[in-house]
């Protein structure tokens, strides 16, 4: 299938703008062939030369985005717009934001991303907050209890399980550099999508280490055929979900891991104590309802769960978190209750308005140890 110029220079651009630095020739084809399918390596280097407005060699094979006094990634906020605590939250989109972070700066990345993109778009958040259409939906209630919306990811199409894949790309090729050697990346996900979101990372660098499954009962599958509920009375079309993949991955360690630890402080997990490791199995409950009141964020997290997670991120203890899809703040607001440094980004103003009050609120919040 041959591709027109105009992708292909789409393509380029998009992959530099998520890298935000200089990239090497092969790294640069091998994306373009991950979005577009079989493109000629030739047409990829032939669109570099014929967009030099745009794009900009800067020696043998090296490339990155040529910056104009009025690119986005020029007016890229850096001053923190919450400052609580040990926490800073950037008002930024996280792509723009990481891209002007130095190298080798986050120890460790703890974040609830948008599990399947479409969600978190513009169009779909209006809806959610009218509380009515688009890929969120409210699961039935059978016991007299308020549920909250849920998106519903068997609706996506291929063109957004495309657009996914791409924007974890993206992703994992920023923290690929900006995380340190060793540092983990740790994201709740989705078990109809994980997968996706695993090669994606791992495409762009980064190691896959596993999964941690928190055991929480949800309102995801168990229902019975849709306007056939009573003909099929005895099936499920999806079995119950009753726990959440999050996805555990990392930087590939400069040498041994003792040696990572020296230099980076990181390259592992902080053990709860030592005589207990940490585990890839942990009990939660859903959100209580006073944390849901703090901070009403559609994927709110408990401050249980989040804080035995952030702590046990930096083996030894230090460094810096940083949550990329800070919402509500709660990951920032655990960093706080645990006594680590950490920094959020949020696009959406909405939230960043609920992060500033709810990251003192939950961070005070008295929780049993860790």
């Amino acid at each position: 299938m041959a591709h027109s110029r105009g992708k292909i220079r789409d393509a380029i651009v998009d992959y530099l703008a998520a890298c935000g630095a200089e990239v090497g020739l092969t790294e640069i084809e091998d994306a373009v062939q991950r979005r577009l399918g079989n493109v000629p390596r030739s047409s990829v280097r032939s669109s570099l030369y014929h967009h030099a407005d745009k794009i900009e060699r800067i020696a043998r094979g090296q490339y990155r985005l040529r910056l104009v006094e009025d690119d986005a990634v020029a007016r890229v906020r850096l001053e923190p717009i919450v400052t609580v605590g040990q926490a800073r939250l950037y008002h930024e989109d996280c792509f723009r934001w990481l891209s002007q972070q130095d190298d080798d700066s986050i120890h460790a990345v703890v974040t609830d991303p948008p599990y399947g993109v479409v969600e978190y778009e513009e169009n779909q958040l209006r809806k959610l907050r009218a509380g009515k259409g688009g890929v969120w939906r409210v699961p039935p209630s059978f016991d007299g209890h308020p549920r909250a919306p849920l998106p519903r990811f068997t609706t996506l199409r291929p063109e957004d399980k495309v657009a996914l894949t791409d924007f974890f790309r993206k992703l994992g090729a920023q923290l690929s550099r900006k995380v340190v050697p060793g540092g983990n990346v740790i994201l709740a996900s989705n078990p109809l999508l994980s997968h996706l979101i695993v090669s994606a990372l791992a495409e762009a660098g980064l190691e896959p280490r596993g999964y941690i499954a928190r055991l929480v009962m949800t309102m995801r599958g168990g229902d019975r055929p849709k306007n056939a509920h009573e003909e099929f009375s005895e099936v499920s079309v999806l079995p119950r979900s009753q726990w959440e993949p999050w996805i555990v991955m990392r930087r590939q360690p400069e040498g041994r891991v003792q040696d990572n630890l020296r230099k980076w402080g990181t390259g592992g997990f902080r053990r709860i104590s030592e005589s207990r490791p940490f585990g890839d199995v942990m009990k939660s409950f859903p959100t209580p309802k006073r944390e849901r009141d703090i901070a009403p964020h559609p994927s709110l997290k408990p401050q249980e769960f989040l804080r035995k997670l952030v702590y046990a991120s930096l083996p030894l203890g230090q460094g810096l978190i940083c949550d990329p899809f800070a919402g509500s703040g709660s990951t920032l607001a655990a960093a706080n209750a645990v006594g680590y440094r950490s920094v959020g980004v949020e696009s959406d103003a909405h939230f960043v308005r609920i992060a500033e009050q709810a990251i003192p609120s939950l961070g005070g919040l008295s929780i049993d140890p860790i």
